[in-house]
């Protein structure tokens, strides 16, 4: 139905639906800070696991109607592209929070631990396309083993948060992660009333994602676009906006452990997109069907996570044009690979 409408009316439901996602974003980052408060997981832990998992439902939904559609290409660069903007989205969060840098402020042993993670999911999929094609009940096994590894990391971060071995140094401008003071609107609420409401806008976000993923489609048949550069630079940008929105939130409310959990934790849940859509995938493997210039974004993305590690074990203070110098490199690789995408690819 979709992609019988003509080319203006596809770009406004695309463009809708992104703003649906970025308003339902908005409102989620406020739910997560009171949740992380009221269960006690803290802002990192809840940034990465609920608020992560649900500003990438959206980006789920693309990847697995994609795969089903055939469109593998699209599957796999919506999922990883989204990883890359993501961890950029960061580098704008620093630019906004001028007392210092953000990543020397937001001091967490459980974001090192998950983007330690994030690397090695990205490394995955780079594993299966280096090896044989092979399958299980039609899937790859690397599908088994990346939900295998996240469910693992859970665990692994919770200890780390309840009995860390090593803790950053405390400076004037560290944040701790201190629960907040509820308004009396808010206090009235039970926490089952709270995450009915997060549930709820999920749900929204998750139908503005299937609506992406057609108008994406669209725009690759009528404009003749790649599926790699529509995948990794319109839908995953799209769908990616929750973290844009919330992190910007996360920032200006002084959640900082939530700011940087939830691009660390989006990104790490947004691996598991690629089981989905190779289970979805019925034509052979998502790994070998992808194409190199997909696989281009996976090494962006762990570039650009590697550089997010540095600058969370450094913790520069202040750096050039008042951000960090890790802020700055983001910005330089995201962008580097923006052209690449386009002018060379």
């Amino acid at each position: 139905m979709i992609e019988a409408l003509s080319l203006p009316w596809i770009a406004v439901l695309f463009l809708a639906s992104a703003l649906v996602i970025g308003v339902c974003g908005t409102v989620m980052t406020d739910l997560a800070d009171r949740l992380a408060d009221r269960t006690g997981l803290g802002e990192a832990i809840v940034g990465g696991l609920i608020l992560g998992a649900a500003t990438s439902l959206s980006g789920t939904v693309v990847s697995i109607t994609s795969a089903l559609d055939g469109q593998a290409s699209l599957a796999f660069s919506n999922s990883i592209g989204g990883i890359a903007a993501q961890t950029a989205f960061l580098a704008l969060a620093d630019v906004a929070f001028r007392r210092a840098n953000l990543e020397h402020a937001a001091a967490e042993a459980t974001n090192i631990i998950q983007g330690i993670v994030l690397i090695f999911l990205l490394m995955l999929p780079l594993a299966a396309l280096v090896t044989p094609e092979m399958s299980l009940f039609a899937i790859h096994p690397v599908s088994f083993l990346i939900p295998a590894v996240y469910i693992a990391s859970l665990f692994v971060s919770r200890a780390v948060r309840e009995e860390p071995m090593w803790q950053p140094v405390e400076t004037d401008e560290t944040r701790t992660d201190s629960p907040d003071e509820e308004d009396e609107q808010t206090a009235q609420k039970s926490t089952l009333r709270l995450f009915a409401e997060f549930a709820g806008l999920m749900a929204i976000m998750g139908v503005a994602g299937f609506v992406i993923a057609r108008t994406g489609s669209a725009i690759i048949t009528q404009v003749g676009l790649s599926a790699s550069l529509v995948g990794a630079l319109m839908t995953a940008v799209a769908t990616s906006l929750p973290e844009l929105v919330t992190t910007l939130a996360a920032v200006r409310r002084g959640a900082l452990q939530l700011a940087v959990g939830g691009i660390i934790g989006g990104n790490t849940f947004d691996t598991l997109f690629l089981t989905a859509a190779d289970v979805s995938y019925r034509d052979g493997s998502l790994y070998h069907a992808a194409n190199m210039q997909d696989y281009f974004w996976v090494v962006t993305s762990a570039l650009m996570t590697a550089t997010l590690l540095g600058g969370l074990v450094v913790r520069e203070r202040h750096g050039p044009g008042g951000i960090g110098f890790d802020s700055l490199l983001l910005l330089i690789i995201y962008g580097g690979a923006i052209a690449i995408q386009i002018f060379a690819l």
